[in-house]
């Protein structure tokens, strides 16, 4: 028996408006309204709303026998609730189902895993906590942002208690191996690894409206050959991909949409094929092997590592001096700060100031609002240096910290005592000459007979 294993990834970023220097300091908020809820509205109405009318259809009349998996990030929920409440409605109807599986991530779609066991631990909580506020289900599968895995973040992620793990079959990783297999963390066996097939999970994200690829036009018969193909004994196909894929990536005149919905059907005749989710197939199977990966792989670009994030000099400033932050943060009781650092840690910012322009520059620039990464780059620490100065006012640490902000509240307030009495003054000025003017138009009249 083969499962096939769907999984897509939900997620949109907070994006910055344009802060320039001179508005450090001056003008604390970060955030381009206008664009987030313009392309959450074009998203919503081109795949998500869709979408999910198709899989809740597709569920419905396969009873149990058809399965997916999603992750969705807490800033794509936080933009549901904003922009598009009906989008978070089509979710909880897609989870009322029971054969849909929310997986947990980080809150806010960061790296945080890449440098902080503590701060990873507290955002892959509360993500897991708004999973169950949300859908009911309390995550018991891992899916870390951009699929981003190691030896040691498996590690981790057992000892939070997950019981299996998402990552790419990355070719420099598995050499010879399959990917259509169950592995295992090598450093604590007990979490299982789903390895994605980046090839047939790519045939769909990236090829399927491809009109020079060689094998367009894809249909749900072919696609089942190319499932039912290789070696008998491999045991899950792990097909994992952006959502977006189906209306945004590839548009619904490509034909995605009515290849998805005759997909299912045409997987169910054929008895060695079923589907599941991630946790079905984490109880079903048992681990073939460890699976070693001493440094962080993703699902990213063909090195299939973190460059696309922290690969040049600006991303890893950027990414220090955020992390930076840190012990101050831990510390500070603001909610609309708190809230910020979330935002502000969102991995799309870095992705943004990627360099790589060759064979990936098509995938880095979808969705991408500056022109160039050293805009990116630029707007990026003119926010965080506003947020920087905030936080340090908010959450002192040093008598330097403690003088300045001291300073900052008393200019503050001579600022606002200035201001007062300018308008005191710009009043009795007005009033004088009002004053003024009575007997000049009096005697401009003259005497009355």
């Amino acid at each position: 028996m083969k499962t096939i294993c769907f999984y897509f990834q939900v997620h949109q970023p907070f994006r910055f408006r344009r802060y320039r220097f001179f508005d450090i300091g001056n003008d604390h908020y970060y955030f381009d309204d206008y664009t987030n809820e313009r392309i959450m509205a074009k998203v919503a109405e081109r795949c998500y709303l869709p979408a999910n009318a198709m899989l809740l259809k597709l569920l419905k009349k396969h009873k149990g026998k058809f399965k997916v998996a999603f992750s969705i990030s807490g800033m794509a929920m936080e933009q549901f609730r904003l922009y598009a409440p009906e989008v978070l409605e089509s979710f909880k109807a897609l989870a009322a189902t029971g054969q849909v599986e929310f997986l947990a991530e980080t809150y806010a779609h960061s790296l945080v895993s890449l440098k902080n066991r503590e701060a990873f631990v507290e955002q892959v909580e509360s993500h897991a906590r708004l999973m169950e506020e949300s859908f009911g289900q309390r995550p018991t599968v891992f899916r870390n942002t951009e699929l981003i895995y190691s030896d040691q973040l498996g590690e981790m992620v057992a000892d939070m208690g997950f019981k299996a793990m998402l990552t790419e079959g990355a070719k420099h990783i598995l050499g010879w191996k399959s990917p259509n297999y169950l592995y295992c963390n090598s450093i604590n066996p007990r979490l299982k690894v789903l390895l994605k097939n980046f090839k047939l999970s790519d045939d769909l994200a990236f090829r399927f409206g491809n009109r020079n690829w060689c094998e367009w036009p894809l249909t749900a018969p072919k696609f089942v050959d190319w499932l039912r193909a290789g070696d008998k004994r491999e045991e899950v196909v792990n097909l994992f991909m952006d959502y977006e894929t189906f209306g945004e990536h590839q548009d619904k005149s490509t034909g995605i949409f009515a290849f998805m919905e005759a997909l299912p059907a045409e997987v169910l005749k054929h008895k060695g094929l079923a589907f599941a989710t991630p946790s079905e197939l984490a109880e079903a199977l048992q681990p073939v092997a460890a699976v070693h990966v001493p440094y962080p792989i993703s699902w990213a670009d063909e090195e299939r590592d973190v460059t696309a994030w922290l690969g040049n000099e600006m991303q890893q400033e950027a990414f220090d001096k955020l992390y930076a932050l840190l012990p101050k943060i831990s510390q500070c009781k603001e909610e609309r700060l708190l809230k910020e650092w979330n935002y502000l840690q969102t991995s799309d910012h870095f992705y943004y100031m990627c360099t790589k322009f060759f064979s990936d520059g098509d995938v880095h620039a979808y969705f991408n609002p500056y022109e160039t990464p050293y805009e990116a780059f630029i707007n990026y620490m003119n926010v965080l240096s506003d947020f920087s100065i905030r936080l340090n006012a908010a959450v002192p640490r040093s008598n330097v910290d403690q003088e300045l902000a001291n300073l900052t509240e008393v200019l503050a307030d001579r600022e606002e005592k200035i201001r007062k009495m300018e308008d005191e003054i710009r009043k009795l000025r007005k009033r004088r000459t009002s004053v003024k003017a009575v007997p000049a138009a009096r005697k401009k009249a003259g005497p009355t007979a």
